[in-house]
């Protein structure tokens, strides 16, 4: 097995980069990880758990002669953090992120990448509602997708060899267009969690005039919701920030389909209900046909194995 960078830097220590970690430690797939939390009791936990082989005490001392620096903060932050470690940069590295949104990333990026070092954007499509530095484990990326997404510049030998490294890792990777990957990722994880939100929130306002029967009988449906919505708030607040045009354009498209489903219901229409659910139903057994979840109890989620 090759190793495409001998010193990868993670910069952020939460759920994406400490499964970053155990994953090239299971395949050996870097020699040296250093890593950087903001806060200190992040950095003590990495410590503890003997997560990363160096936790650092500033960014620009993990980025330290690193070949491959991984971006692993909230998207709204990327820019400050990409000024901080600019200087300390070594030519020939290659910058990338892991943040679901990409257009306002290169921009934000973008600037702060010196000449001679590579920056190519991308975005690891696995996760969990799990969030900090003891949330990771190495098999988060087995089977799943990570979407490179080159920026204007970025080379095809430095595309390649990250497509490399997160293979090694576990996933499959495909390149896609800027604004083509923030479509598709309103569509198949924003909209998706901003509608569990929302539906957590009505529930809770039913809540308060019903003696808490909400909670005390949810159903899985309502389940699966809490589990989505209890995903890290200032990472998904910066993702509807940063990602408004696509969100709002998929948002729209909704609540056409959600204005449809409501006049079948109110005309008694079941054969439209019966229709659409049916076309539903074959898009959840083409996810689960393509290796993307499972149908076993609790979608298989319930064992966490590091």
């Amino acid at each position: 097995m090759t190793q495409p960078y001998k010193k990868v830097a993670l910069i952020g220590l939460g759920l994406i980069a400490s499964s970053m970690f155990w994953a090239m430690k299971r395949g050996s797939v870097a020699e040296t990880v250093s890593g950087y939390a903001r806060s200190p009791e992040s950095r003590e936990t990495a410590r503890r758990i003997g997560l990363c082989d160096e936790v650092c005490e500033s960014a620009a001392e993990a980025v330290k002669d690193a070949d491959l620096i991984v971006l692993a903060v909230p998207v709204g932050a990327m820019g400050a953090v990409a000024k901080e470690i600019e200087p300390h940069l070594k030519a020939g590295a290659t910058v990338t992120d892991v943040g679901s949104v990409k257009e306002t990333v290169i921009e934000a990026v973008g600037p702060h990448i010196p000449d001679g070092v590579h920056f190519v954007p991308a975005h690891p499509m696995a996760g969990t509602e799990h969030s900090g530095p003891e949330s990771g484990f190495a098999t988060l990326f087995d089977n799943r997708w990570c979407l490179i997404v080159p920026a204007e510049g970025s080379e095809d030998e430095a595309v390649v060899r990250l497509e490399s490294y997160w293979q090694e890792l576990g996933a499959n990777t495909e390149r896609m267009e800027v604004a083509h990957h923030d479509l598709v990722c309103a569509v198949v994880s924003h909209v998706p969690h901003l509608i569990a939100y929302t539906m957590v929130g009505v529930a809770d306002d039913l809540r308060r005039v019903s003696d808490q029967e909400v909670i005390k009988f949810s159903a899985a449906g309502f389940r699966d919701f809490t589990r989505i919505a209890a995903s890290d708030p200032t990472m998904w607040r910066d993702v509807f920030l940063t990602n408004k045009q696509a969100t709002i354009e998929i948002l729209g498209r909704f609540t056409e389909e959600l204005m449809a489903l409501q006049r079948a219901i109110r005309t008694g229409d079941g054969e439209q209900l019966h229709a659409y659910f049916t076309h539903t139903r074959a898009i959840r057994r083409g996810i689960l046909d393509a290796g993307q979840d499972t149908d076993a109890p609790d979608f298989g989620r319930a064992k966490v194995d590091r």
